[in-house]
């Protein structure tokens, strides 16, 4: 193991810039929702937040201490635990229902969403199990055919919540991990075919994720029902043009854009700051994602290659899903935003994850900045 290093710097300044500007964005897409149906209260969701993001900090900079290979050898612990918590959710008195899904566990007067936890659990499990078996996925089923069924069990728990943005991210990072670890192209080919007929079922079994479809294929034939996320999101993002409207004055938030402060801030962000706005915020992301590679490729062993992978990944594909859906790139699956979207248990989860990352690269070998 390579001596101890500083931590990548770029990586946590990166983070910070993002998570403070993801929590003015809270504020100002928030404040009309707030003061219309939380008593007038315009402060709510940047009071929250600005609980959230201090814990997030707290978790990030305790994982940034810990030794990510302790963290590894306690990841079959990890593993066990989140599957029971998604089973939990599903339990009567336990599980919390909010906008007909079951995602969420009360404790202590306080929501958790345990697929949160799941996410780093998985990555996790699957880089520190993959570093020990370095030859195993060249066979498919005694090798690579375990971890589909450890997915599978994850998506069939996750669906059933239902909570389609988490199997999708999930499915995504895992597979991303797996190819890192020397996955067969072949064997992804010979899935994608049964993979693309689960989703399809999942879509036409569904009347509210067909009904996403739909809207998605042409938005303005149903404006004022499944297509009015999307309409109402391109015309933020139209209306922002190259600077934007300016902070605090979009039009969109005053209760057309369901819930700005979630899944749809980006919107909001492209309504106030313009192209030059959204561009800047993306351009922190790339950063991101490129020392987050760079940690990966230079990591001191197996294990910590592919968590710097994991959760690298976790932060792109959601950035990635994310832009897709506000852009009506692709159908809405209500993919939250890093660092932007409101929510406690997703930032702390998160922020752990980057700690996770910040502690791989004190031992990875290469040139800081």
């Amino acid at each position: 193991m390579n001596s101890k290093k500083p931590f990548d710097f770029l990586i946590f300044m990166t983070v910070l810039i993002l998570l403070s500007l993801g929590t003015i964005m809270v504020f100002s897409s928030g404040a009309p929702h707030a003061y219309h149906y939380l008593h007038g209260d315009t402060y709510y969701f940047l009071k929250k937040q600005l609980t959230y993001a201090p814990l997030g900090l707290v978790a990030m900079f305790i994982t940034m201490q810990i030794d990510y290979r302790k963290l590894g050898k306690l990841s079959p612990l990890f593993l066990i635990i989140s599957i029971v918590l998604l089973i939990l959710v599903k339990v009567p008195g336990i599980g919390i229902e909010l906008n007909g899904a079951t995602r969420w566990l009360g404790i202590g007067g306080q929501t958790i969403q345990p697929s949160e936890f799941a996410k780093l659990a998985v990555i996790l499990f699957f880089s520190y199990s993959l570093s020990k078996r370095k030859d195993s996925l060249k066979y498919f089923f005694s090798g690579l055919l375990p971890y589909l069924v450890l997915i599978g069990i994850f998506a069939l728990l996750l669906v059933l919540q239902p909570h389609l943005s988490a199997t999708i991210v999930i499915g995504s990072v895992a597979s991303i991990i797996l190819f890192s670890a020397g996955a067969k192209i072949k064997h992804f080919a010979l899935l994608a075919l049964p993979a693309m007929t689960g989703i399809a079922a999942l879509v036409v079994t569904s009347e509210y994720r067909l009904k996403r479809l739909i809207s998605f294929i042409d938005p303005w034939a149903d404006p004022k029902g499944g297509g009015w996320q999307v309409v109402q999101s391109l015309y933020a993002m139209g209306s922002g043009g190259l600077f934007g409207r300016g902070l605090g004055k979009s039009l969109q938030k005053f209760l057309y854009i369901p819930e700005p402060y979630n899944d749809f801030i980006l919107a909001v962000l492209a309504e106030e700051l313009g192209f030059i706005g959204v561009l800047t915020v993306l351009v922190l992301f790339l950063i991101f994602i490129w020392r987050g590679i760079k940690v990966s490729m230079n990591a001191p062993d197996a294990f910590g290659c592919l968590a710097a992978v994991g959760v690298t990944s976790l932060v792109s594909v959601q950035v990635i899903i994310n832009v897709a859906v506000v852009t009506s790139s692709m159908p809405v699956t209500g993919m939250p935003l890093p660092f932007f979207s409101y929510g406690g248990t997703s930032l702390i989860f998160l922020m752990s994850g980057i700690g996770i990352l910040l502690n791989i690269s004190k031992y990875s070998n290469y040139e800081r900045i």
